[in-house]
């Protein structure tokens, strides 16, 4: 983004941080004095501004108190997240967005927060045959911003398991799932993720073979989210929720380690290369 960028180019990102730019150069404050006001760096600023990095919710409360705007800016940060994702769907991102882990099981496709651009357009092309492209472009980038938790002083830990039919079933083409698989290698590297695949030669597995995720917090109860055709759910019973977790139990148990789920990536995408 630029001076020269037409404001209706901008993505939701960046018109956030054009939108506090504009306040704090019309307010006659610097990044530094922002920065002061609410607690962040100077860089910080300049990365939200620039529409590079999501805004917490801290720095958007912290810039109405600075800005003296009521409530403006908690409000903007908010509909980007409700914007471009289903209303039901919206629960579960606040809570993603303060989880310490996320442990997710996925069947069909490759979980959402480590999807790339490509793969999860053409996942939302396949879902929403009706849309617009600037409608799709707006999911991709919803999805894309799920990534933020990550940036966090105290990021998640992330433990995934795909079922290896995750990883061959083709969505997008050949290069997309090669560029998709080169991303979740590059995820592993991360001592905050963990991976495993749960091959086909594991048979049926042993619990459940609909897909979900348990959210875990510091203090506050575990929750498991679950997705139908009609929308998702949440669930923090303790009944409910051990049996979730009892269920990951065994799907780790039954996956391929991590080292060698590591080795069943690279053989795929040598394939999907070739």
């Amino acid at each position: 983004m630029d001076e020269t960028t037409p404001p209706e180019l901008f993505n939701p990102l960046q018109r956030f941080g054009q939108d506090v730019r504009q306040v704090r150069l019309g307010r006659k404050l610097t990044q530094k004095h922002l920065g002061n006001a609410t607690g962040y760096t100077d860089a910080y600023i300049s990365m939200v501004e620039s529409g590079k990095l999501k805004a917490s919710e801290k720095f958007a409360s912290g810039c109405d108190v600075a800005f003296g705007t009521n409530g403006l800016f908690a409000g903007l940060l908010r509909r980007i997240d409700e914007g471009d994702h289903p209303s039901w769907f919206v629960p579960y991102l606040k809570l993603e967005g303060k989880a310490s882990r996320i442990l997710t099981y996925e069947t069909n496709l490759v979980t959402g927060i480590v999807q790339t651009e490509d793969y999860a357009r053409a996942v939302f092309r396949v879902a929403n045959p009706r849309a617009s492209a600037e409608g799709i472009e707006d999911k991709v980038e919803a999805r894309l911003r799920r990534r933020a938790v990550f940036e966090r002083e105290a990021p998640p830990h992330l433990w995934i398991i795909l079922h290896e039919a995750c990883l061959r079933t083709v969505v997008g083409g050949t290069k997309v799932m090669a560029d998709q698989l080169d991303h979740l290698l590059a995820t592993t590297t991360s001592p905050q993720v963990e991976l495993q695949v749960l091959p086909f030669s594991a048979g049926i597995p042993a619990t459940s073979t609909m897909p979900f995720i348990v959210l875990r917090f510091p203090d506050s109860p575990t929750v498991l989210y679950t997705e139908t055709r009609v929308g998702g759910r949440m669930n923090d019973s303790a009944q409910t929720v051990d049996s979730a977790l009892d269920d990951y139990d065994l799907l780790r148990a039954h996956a391929l380690a991590p080292d060698r789920s590591v080795a069943l990536i690279k053989t795929l995408l040598k394939e999907y290369r070739e």
